[in-house]
C-alpha cells in the first residue's frame, strides 16, 4: 500500500519518504536497464542521477538534474544525441515512478 502522500512532508523528502524515493528510482533503473544500453544506463544512474533532486511542484513530480549532465558521464562512449534522448526518457520514467509509488496522478499534458 502506498504511503499517504503529503506535499509539505516532501520538502523534507529524505527524512519522510526515503524508502519510496529509493523504490521509484530503482523501478525506473530496472525498466531502463532492460530496454536500453546497460552500460549507458549504469553510467547515467551512477554519474548523473546520483546528483539529481526530485521535487513536487504544482501537482507533479519533477526531477532536477545537476548542471552539465553530459560532462559528468565518464567512461561510456555515446554520442550527445543518444545521451540526451536516453537521459530524457530515464528522467520521465523516474517522474512516472514517483507518481506511481506515491499514488499521485500525473496531470494531463
Amino acid at each position: 500500500m502506498a504511503t499517504e502522500f503529503d506535499p509539505e512532508k516532501f520538502e523534507d523528502k529524505y527524512a519522510n519518504y526515503f524508502t519510496e524515493l529509493q523504490r521509484a528510482y530503482k523501478n525506473a533503473f530496472e525498466y531502463m536497464n532492460e530496454r536500453y544500453d546497460s552500460e549507458l544506463i549504469h553510467g547515467i544512474d551512477q554519474q548523473v542521477l546520483n546528483e539529481s533532486e526530485p521535487f513536487y511542484e504544482d501537482g507533479e513530480f519533477v526531477v532536477e538534474l545537476p548542471e552539465n549532465p553530459r560532462d559528468r558521464l565518464q567512461g561510456v562512449l555515446v554520442d550527445d544525441e543518444k545521451f540526451d534522448e536516453t537521459l530524457g526518457i530515464y528522467v520521465s520514467r523516474i517522474e512516472s515512478e514517483l507518481h506511481r509509488v506515491f499514488g499521485v496522478e500525473q496531470p494531463e499534458n
